[in-house]
């Protein structure tokens, strides 16, 4: 995964010298473990979390990845969003 393809549809924080951002690892040749979103607190309340998150799980399904899901915000994400395309690409 490519930090763009998260980063791009991210919300963008004019004025902003911090960013919003999604940490990952890739664990295995097509797994990748989502582990942490972090937004700004001035930033906060306004759904960017969110979009990381959702950006995050379409690269998944368009790359045909599989997802290991450490991110308690992805994993409130996925379960308040649980669209197939999602779930069948979660690892325990």
């Amino acid at each position: 995964m490519h930090p763009k393809a998260v980063e791009s549809k991210a919300p963008d924080l004019k004025g902003c010298h911090d960013r919003a951002v999604l940490l990952y690892e890739y664990v295995g040749k097509r797994i990748v473990d989502l582990q942490h979103t972090e937004v700004p607190d001035a930033y906060r309340g306004r759904g960017i979390a969110k979009h990381l998150a959702k950006a995050a799980l379409d690269f998944v399904v368009e790359e045909d990845l599989r997802a290991h899901v450490t991110c308690w915000y992805i994993q409130k994400f996925v379960k308040e969003n649980p669209l197939p395309q999602y779930l069948e690409r979660l690892q325990p």
